[in-house]
C-alpha cells in the first residue's frame, strides 16, 4: 500500500506506484521470459534477473495473472516515458463530446423544421451529438404519431451527417432520439504554412524589381 507523507501543515500525498512489478519486486519463483535479444522460454526468476542485468535492462512483469507470469526485458524508464507520452497524445486528440438539443412541437411548421434541421446538420458536422425531441404540452400528448413523423423526417434530413442511436422513445412528455455524428472533424494544424521554393523565388524577384524601381526614381 502506498505510504503517505506530511510536510509541515500541508495535506498528505500518496506516492505514485509503478503499475508493474520490476526486478526484485517480482514474487514468482519462475517466469516466462519474452523480449528482444533473449531466448523466449521459462526461466527461474533468478536466471531472468541475471540475463536482464547482463543486458543493462530491467525485468518487467507484464502479465502477472499468467501461469507462470510473463516478464519482458526492457528499459523500464524509457517504457514509462513512452506510455506517458502516448497518454498525453490521446488526451490532446480526444474530442470533447457536446450534446446539442433541438426541440420540436407536434405542430412544428415546415419552415421551422427546415431551420432547425440546418442547425442540427451543422452541430453534427462539428462532431457534436444532437438530442432531438418533440415536447408535448397539455392535450397535445394525443398527437404522438405526429411527433414520431417529425422525428423520422428529421432523421432522414440529417442522415448524411449523423445516425440515430435508436428509435424514438417517450421520456415523460418528450419523445426523444439521440444522434451521433458520422465523423469527428480533425483538429486544424497550428504549424505555419511552409513557403515553397517557387514562392520564395517569386517573392525575391518582386523585391529586386521594387528596389530597381526605387533606384530609377532617385536618379
Amino acid at each position: 500500500m502506498a505510504k503517505t507523507y506530511r510536510r509541515g501543515g500541508r495535506r498528505p500525498f500518496k506516492r505514485e506506484e509503478d503499475p508493474h512489478r520490476i526486478n526484485r519486486r517480482i514474487r514468482a519463483k519462475e517466469v516466462r521470459l519474452v523480449g528482444d535479444d533473449v531466448e523466449d522460454g521459462i526461466y527461474s526468476t533468478a536466471e531472468a534477473l541475471e540475463i536482464a542485468k547482463k543486458l543493462g535492462l530491467d525485468l518487467v512483469e507484464i502479465a502477472p495473472n499468467a501461469k507462470p507470469p510473463v516478464c519482458k526485458i526492457i528499459d523500464y524508464s524509457k517504457f514509462k516515458y513512452e506510455q506517458k507520452k502516448k497518454q498525453k497524445e490521446l488526451k490532446a486528440n480526444a474530442h470533447k463530446v457536446v450534446v446539442k438539443e433541438i426541440r420540436f412541437g407536434p405542430n412544428t411548421s415546415e419552415h421551422d423544421l427546415d431551420f432547425k434541421t440546418r442547425h442540427a446538420q451543422k452541430f453534427l458536422e462539428e462532431g457534436n451529438k444532437v438530442k432531438a425531441y418533440v415536447q408535448f404540452a397539455g392535450r397535445t400528448i394525443v398527437f404522438k404519431d405526429r411527433g414520431r413523423e417529425i422525428l423520422e423526417r428529421f432523421a432522414e434530413a440529417v442522415e448524411e451527417q449523423g445516425k440515430p442511436e435508436g428509435s424514438p422513445k417517450m421520456e415523460g412528455k418528450r419523445m426523444i432520439v439521440m444522434f451521433t455524428p458520422k465523423s469527428i472533424p480533425k483538429k486544424k494544424s497550428t504549424k505555419p504554412k511552409e513557403t515553397s521554393k517557387k514562392e520564395q523565388g517569386s517573392a525575391s524577384s518582386k523585391s529586386l524589381s521594387s528596389e530597381n524601381e526605387n533606384q530609377d526614381e532617385e536618379e
